[in-house]
């Protein structure tokens, strides 16, 4: 989940973890199917989502143009399933041992972007403050990728 924000922070234990300025916050998931390809994908496109305004107010810029920085958070709950009863299961959230490699992954490849990333602490309990602009917010699957390339194959 990607949130445009003026700015944000997150805090644990009473201590400001991480902030930024206008940049992207980003809820970050881990399934239990991703891997290290979801994670480069994902991590290559959202810094060059054009999705901050320009000059005649339409959203035209990337992270990448207005010099942004990007707040990451580990959120397992993003894979919550409420189709029976009514506690959430979360049975198709990575564990911890394959989530936190990849998290850290996600956060590598967007730093060697040049943009500045603040984070949470993965499987903290966290307090997060986001100042969302517009509002918006965008849900991206990295799944997205293979139906965009099954797509263009079915069109050949």
């Amino acid at each position: 989940m990607i949130q445009r924000v003026q700015q944000a922070a997150v805090e644990i234990s009473g201590r400001i973890a991480g902030e930024i300025g206008q940049g992207l916050v980003v809820l970050l998931g881990i399934g239990e199917t991703d891997d290290a390809e979801d994670v480069a994908y994902l991590s290559q496109k959202i810094p060059q989502l054009r999705i901050f305004s320009d000059s005649q107010d339409k959203m035209n810029l990337s992270l990448l143009d207005i010099h942004g920085e990007m707040l990451v958070i580990s959120q397992f709950t993003l894979f919550a399933n409420t189709r029976k009863g009514r506690r959430p299961s979360f049975m198709s959230a990575a564990s911890p041992e394959k989530a936190e490699p990849l998290y850290q992954k996600f956060i590598a490849g967007v730093k060697s972007q040049g943009v500045n990333v603040s984070c949470g602490e993965f499987g903290a309990d966290m307090l997060v403050k986001i100042f969302n602009d517009g509002p918006v917010t965008i849900l991206m699957e990295s799944a997205d990728r293979f139906k965009s390339r099954r797509s263009a194959e079915n069109q050949l």
